[in-house]
């Protein structure tokens, strides 16, 4: 087995380590299953699991084979088949997608399994974040379309936050805001909150802030009414009552905007890390009128309001139609195994991928 890691204090520090820890031979217990990972894909969403991985328990979903504490591994979205069964109703040949270590194999525990969905329940999963631990039987999906696993494992997982954001912001009447500014608007999830700005009538116009080489791409998206540098922040109207969506968490953007906007800023969601290795990072959230947002609990919390049936119908619709809009702006680069994400990882996190690229790794 083979299981890419980083170092906890170093995040662009990794290795590629093979172990005998599971193989397709493993033996099972009553109730597992294993998994062999087909694909996944990596963007800088990952990051954020790494910078979050202490206080959010990101790391204490996958552990490294020899339980190293100074290393770990990064969750990503993809992916896998059902190679060992000793579980009743999973059968060998299963496609599951859903969250994975880059690695080779995962054992599994079902627990609480639909027709479409199962959850693992291995104990110390149990604590962590109900959302991660589930897992899509896509083979009974109705309408399944497998043409569509790339985008899929891309953007579900962003869009999906992006969908929580907009939920969010049209539940506050967005604060009473006349606009809404995105920081690191060239990222997916900042391009799946402006489709569902998009469609919402009521919300106020959106002014993306991106980087000067980013701003012909994200200008010509057209779901943004403005496109702001960011050594033009001057150029946003500090005279509009103001909602700020920081997807970079660099606070030394988000405090100039701060002072720019004075009173007029009413409210400040910090969502993403695009910008992890810079100054700020989860501090800016502790600032007055901001808030962190954590996509699994509005998830849980819609889930309780709507029941999962609606749930699922509205995010599926959203989903789906989002990931129609975004399949001309992605060009995929596909990646030969744990060594070829090792070959580009320094990329990933330097920031250095295009906005339309779309990283897939595909196991070996």
């Amino acid at each position: 087995m083979s299981e890419f890691q980083i170092r906890k204090d170093s995040f662009a520090t990794h290795r590629v380590v093979e172990t005998a820890s599971l193989s397709a031979n493993t033996v099972l217990e009553t109730g597992e299953i294993l998994v062999k990972i087909d694909r996944f894909a990596i963007t800088s969403n990952n990051l954020t699991y790494a910078v979050l991985g202490n206080k959010f328990g990101y790391w204490q979903f996958f552990p490294t084979s020899e339980d190293d504490r100074e290393w770990g591994i990064l969750p990503v979205w993809g992916f896998a088949d059902v190679v060992a069964s000793n579980a009743d109703g999973v059968a060998v040949g299963e496609r599951l997608f859903g969250y994975f270590p880059p690695a080779t194999f995962l054992k599994i525990l079902p627990v609480r399994a639909t027709p479409t969905r199962l959850f693992d329940g291995t104990a110390h999963r149990t604590v962590l974040s109900a959302g991660y631990n589930s897992y899509s039987r896509v083979q009974n999906e109705p309408g399944y379309d497998p043409t569509m696993d790339d985008v899929r494992m891309l953007l579900w997982p962003l869009h999906m936050t992006s969908f929580c954001l907009g939920d969010l912001l049209q539940s506050k009447n967005y604060c009473g805001a006349k606009q809404v500014v995105i920081l690191s608007a060239s990222s997916k999830t900042s391009i799946g909150l402006g489709y569902a700005l998009q469609a919402d009538t009521s919300a106020p116009p959106v002014v993306a802030v991106t980087s000067a080489k980013n701003s012909e791409f994200v200008s010509k998206l057209g779901i943004y009414q403005q496109t702001v540098s960011y050594d033009a922040l001057t150029d946003i109207d500090a005279h509009l009552p103001t909602v700020i969506v920081d997807m970079a968490g660099n606070g030394e953007v988000l405090a100039q905007l701060r002072g720019h906007l004075g009173d007029n800023l009413r409210h400040c969601i910090s969502v993403g890390l695009t910008h992890w290795d810079e100054v700020g990072l989860t501090e800016t959230s502790a600032a007055p009128r901001s808030e962190f947002f954590f996509a699994p609990s509005h998830i849980q919390m819609r889930m309780k309001d709507w029941g999962m049936e609606e749930f699922t119908a509205r995010t599926s619709t959203f989903l789906r139609e989002s990931a129609i809009k975004s399949i001309s702006l992605l060009t995929f680069t596909r990646l030969d195994g744990l060594t070829g994400l090792a070959d580009v990882y320094a990329d990933v996190c330097a920031g250095r991928i295009a906005p339309d690229r779309g990283i897939l790794v595909e196991v070996s």
